[in-house]
């Protein structure tokens, strides 16, 4: 059986946060710029929370089964919670969003390869 590797985006808008809190983003806010967001097993925050109080975690999981990705999206979800509470961040509008790459469609470069290797 093959290992599958899952990528899972949760998403969500920071809410009520005090000054203190918004002040320690800001602070913060070079590490977590977009331009840097990767897909990683512990997770990777972004956001701009001096445009929009909006952000992403990135997290990257695998397993065996198709379903699999099930479980892998709840441990993202309880991940993120547990990263913005931990903190005292207040959030809400949390969804998630998650992608099995071996289920993904090949790119154009993929598909070239792949005929010259005869696969």
């Amino acid at each position: 059986m093959s290992i599958r590797t899952f990528r899972i985006t949760v998403r969500g808008v920071f809410d009520g946060l005090s000054e203190a809190h918004r002040a320690d983003l800001l602070a913060d806010a070079a590490q977590h710029d977009m331009l840097r967001a990767a897909f990683t097993p512990e997770g990777h925050l972004s956001y701009d929370i001096a445009a929009r109080p909006a952000f992403a975690f990135r997290f990257s999981d695998t397993g065996e089964e198709e379903e699999d990705i099930l479980e892998a999206t709840e441990r993202a979800e309880e991940a993120a919670k547990a990263w913005l509470t931990e903190r005292g961040y207040g959030f809400k509008k949390l969804r998630s969003s998650a992608e099995d790459l071996s289920q993904a469609p090949l790119g154009k470069r993929q598909r070239r390869a792949m005929r010259s290797d005869g696969a």
